[in-house]
């Protein structure tokens, strides 16, 4: 028997859909992705944005294209996705990062307004995506999905129940599709990040981040997005064809803390 397979641990050639991926562990992800070697189409709602980290990925030496998407628009995800896989020849990765939060009592009078949103941005937009990329990933023969959920899909916070609603939902789709896909040799995953620097937590006080971490981080500090990119990129790699269905949580040990 031979001591080890030959399963590869390379992404190099692959075509990657990253959406969110102006900013924050979607800028971090295309740019991971690129120097491993795919091919990465940057997708964003801030069209500057999309540009710029387009931009940066090729002055290292990468392969980028974007595309500016709102991803609550069904017939623009229809649209983005097949001028993806036209311009790359095909589609091997998709990742479902795409997101906001915005707090909000469910007393609020604008709370139904800010639930759709979340919804159609965080959870319908993942359905929509994985159904507009389903015909190159099956054609790719080994495809990846991964979404991006969160430590409140694990749990809960006041005042942002759209956000973890939405989230919990995440990692509930995830389940199902990981039952649903492998027979076409997709597998389907889901990370769970913490808190980690993003925009979404950059309005929050440096000291209030840190009172926080002391108290509920294992590891003392807030995670960045390249530790968060790097977890997504575990999940894609070709070795990863037995990783199915799994909610990897990304917080140094938020979610396993007691007190």
């Amino acid at each position: 028997m031979a001591r080890l397979s030959k399963l590869s641990r390379s992404i190099a050639g692959k075509t990657a859909l990253i959406t969110g991926a102006a900013s924050g562990m979607g800028r971090a992800t295309a740019h991971l992705f690129a120097d491993e070697g795919a091919k990465v189409a940057v997708i964003d709602l801030n069209a500057e944005g999309v540009e710029k980290v387009v931009s940066e990925i090729r002055d290292a030496g990468g392969n980028a294209r974007g595309w500016q998407l709102d991803v609550a628009d069904k017939a623009e995800i229809e649209k983005v996705v097949q001028e993806v896989a036209d311009h790359f020849g095909g589609l091997d990765i998709l990742i479902n990062n795409a997101g906001f939060s915005h707090h909000m009592s469910v007393e609020h009078d604008e709370f139904e307004a800010n639930w759709a949103r979340h919804m159609d941005v965080m959870l319908t937009a993942h359905v929509r995506m994985v159904r507009a990329a389903l015909p190159y990933l099956k054609k790719s023969g080994a495809g990846r999905i991964v979404n991006i959920a969160s430590t409140e899909g694990l749990g809960a916070t006041p005042g942002i129940s759209p956000y973890t609603s939405a989230k919990h939902g995440v990692i509930g789709l995830t389940r199902s599709l990981a039952v649903e896909l492998p027979k076409y040799g997709i597998t389907v995953n889901c990370i769970c990040p913490g808190a980690i620097h993003t925009g979404i937590t950059a309005r929050i006080k440096d000291e209030h981040k840190q009172i926080f971490s002391r108290r509920r981080i294992p590891l003392n500090r807030y995670g960045e997005p390249e530790e968060v990119a790097h977890a997504t990129l575990s999940l894609v790699l070709p070795a990863a064809s037995y990783i199915n269905g799994v909610a990897l949580p990304v917080d140094a040990g938020l979610t396993i803390k007691n007190a």
